[in-house]
């Protein structure tokens, strides 16, 4: 604090001509002007690297004292009234500067200052402005007892810590923004690792379409793809089935509507197998969205029944093409994770256990790689995963924290409705809204805020904006959250690597900070990138590994083969569908493994049987 010293020359100490230099060093200028939301000060500037005017650069705090408090000032312009340069002397200067806010001194001898947002006593004119202290710097961005992880270090000053606070910034949601190149998916990795060490309860799904994430969390994730991914078909409501069997096209309404029909036939003939189509009406009544499973082969059934129906003849076209598309969904084997098991039976605690890491067995993280999954069932699946998020965070009654991370998340949630898919926006939307209260977050990630679902984007309370050239994206950021300023955010297309400006509840004020550095081994896509050159250093290309991987086609089996390995594997891990012949369900023979494992006979060799 700059202080005023009266005393004679003869009574000044070799102390207090040290105290009295070093605070005219930090005097940089007066205020000339003052509107209550920003002040313009008055300063000069020669050409020595040293002087006052190096400490007037855009980005940087200063504080305009007031006696017993600090103003407290962001720089965000700085210019000179007649254009002109003068090497040899003083030039007078403007420098534009945001209020922040005020620190106070406590009221304890040693005390920390406090900082408030608010400002009880604005700047007059000639108030000296001046350098701010490290320790005024700190109490602006301290947390007030909040529980902080620190990420980074502040741009003006790399010896203060950038910290924010891990739980508001989770219970609030989240957005990482920011260009091609910058570091997103390196910053992302970076708050993953830290809030999974500060929230040692949390669980974390990641949907990353790129995979990349895993190789950045070796030791906190377990990795699912398209070949480890068990989500059978019947865990899909109506309008996502459709999803996949229409191939992302729009669905034909008689078709969805007689899927509404049959599938809940087809339910209640695998919960009571001599029921027949005879649907009981009351509490237990199932649904086509029931989460109950049934076969392939009963819903098969139930259209030829329909088609042979003589009040069905009008709809018979109908019947054959819905027909044909769910044969064509169940025979590709780009499906095989909706379709690929051969024992239809209720896994629905085991599907989300190994999704949600329940129990976790300390690795809190699933990596949900989507590169190699189709992409018009990748829609239907992210809303399924997303849905079974919230209701898990629900019905758990808040004991289970979930974070569900959507990457590239434009693809998901875009900003004109007649893009994506519905089912997937009110999934994440139903998080966005609701989810805190039941603990149920959710982290946006993506390059492209302009294009993402505004309703989505204004849910997220804390923002991490890295370097965005476009000014479409910079005004959508600089209207998301209404008490970051235009001038808090003038520095977005001009930001260097790892820098982001941080804003919201997660954050005591709006913060310029550097993310810390990760080890090359753990920045997302390092890993792929580095087996990539290890396997191929003179730059060959193993085409036929890349065509094997390209189709995607499983070897064939002849079918005895097939059917014996299904009964030895089941008979080895002690599956419970395999049960002395007294029980039920057990392994039938080959003639009726349409009814009992819901494949095409058509898949074994054999006719299918008529009634």
């Amino acid at each position: 604090m700059f202080v005023e010293r009266e005393a004679s020359a003869g009574e000044t100490t070799s102390q207090e001509r040290r105290d009295a230099a070093q605070n005219d060093s930090r005097i940089l200028g007066h205020v000339v002007q003052c509107d209550g939301a920003r002040a313009t000060i008055s300063a000069f500037a020669d050409g020595s690297p040293a002087g006052a005017s190096a400490q007037w650069t855009v980005g940087k705090m200063i504080s305009i004292n007031l006696g017993t408090a600090r103003t407290v000032g962001l720089v965000y312009a700085i210019g000179k009234p007649d254009r002109a340069w003068d090497d040899g002397g003083s030039n007078p200067i403007e420098v534009s500067v945001e209020l922040v806010g005020e620190v106070r001194d406590g009221t304890e001898p040693g005390a920390r200052p406090v900082f408030d947002r608010g400002i009880a006593n604005y700047p007059h004119i000639g108030a000296v402005a001046h350098r701010i202290r490290s320790r005024d710097l700190e109490a602006v961005y301290d947390l007030a007892g909040r529980r902080a992880v620190t990420i980074g270090s502040l741009s003006q000053d790399e010896n203060i810590a950038a910290n924010i606070a891990i739980d508001d910034t989770l219970a609030r949601h989240f957005a990482v923004v920011g260009t091609t190149g910058v570091g997103k998916s390196t910053a992302v990795s970076l708050i993953l690792r830290k809030t999974i060490a500060a929230r040692p309860d949390l669980r974390v799904l990641i949907l990353d379409p790129h995979n990349e994430f895993a190789a950045s969390l070796p030791e906190h994730c377990v990795r699912v793809d398209t070949t480890t991914l068990d989500l059978p078909f019947w865990m899909f409501r109506l309008e996502e089935f459709a999803e996949v069997l229409f191939r992302g096209r729009e669905p034909v309404p008689e078709e969805v509507d007689m899927l509404r029909d049959l599938i809940p036939i087809a339910k209640n003939l695998y919960r009571n197998p001599h029921s027949g189509t005879f649907l009981r009406r009351g509490a237990d009544m199932l649904t086509a969205d029931t989460p109950v499973p049934y076969r392939i082969a009963d819903l098969l059934k139930q259209i030829d029944e329909r088609m042979g129906l003589l009040e069905s003849k009008v709809d018979r076209p109908a019947l054959k093409a819905l027909k044909a598309r769910v044969e064509q969904a169940a025979a590709d084997p780009r499906y095989r994770f909706m379709f690929n098991s051969r024992l239809i039976e209720d896994t629905i605690h085991e599907t989300i256990g190994k999704i949600f890491r329940v129990p976790h067995h300390n690795r809190p993280v699933t990596c949900f790689e989507m590169a190699g999954m189709p992409s018009e069932v990748v829609n239907s699946v992210c809303s399924v995963l997303a849905r079974l998020a919230f209701d898990l965070a629900l019905w758990s009654e808040g004991r289970l924290q979930l974070l569900l991370l959507c990457e590239e998340a434009h693809r998901y949630m875009p900003a004109d409705p007649r893009l994506g898919f519905a089912p997937t926006r009110h999934a994440l939307s139903r998080i966005a809204k609701e989810g805190r209260k039941y603990g149920c977050y959710l982290g946006v990630v993506t390059q492209r805020p302009g294009e993402l679902d505004p309703t989505i984007l204004s849910q997220c309370s804390t923002f991490f904006a890295m370097r965005l050239a476009n000014e479409q994206d910079q005004a959508i950021i600089r209207s998301a959250i209404a008490d970051s300023s235009a001038s808090s955010l003038a520095f977005l297309s001009s930001m260097g690597q790892r820098e982001a400006i941080a804003f919201g509840e997660g954050v005591a004020t709006t913060m310029r900070l550097k993310f810390e550095r990760l080890e090359p081994s753990l920045i997302p896509g390092s890993a792929k990138h580095a087996g990539t050159a290890e396997q191929a250093p003179s730059g060959e290309v193993d085409l036929a590994g890349i065509v094997e991987r390209l189709r995607n086609v499983p070897k064939p089996q002849p079918a005895a083969l097939a059917f014996s390995e299904t009964v030895d594997a089941t008979r080895q891990a002690g599956d419970p569908g395999y049960r002395t012949p007294s029980s039920a369900p057990r392994i039938v023979p080959e003639a009726d493994l349409d009814s009992r494992f819901g494949l095409k006979p058509a898949t074994f060799g054999m006719r299918p049987q008529r009634d």
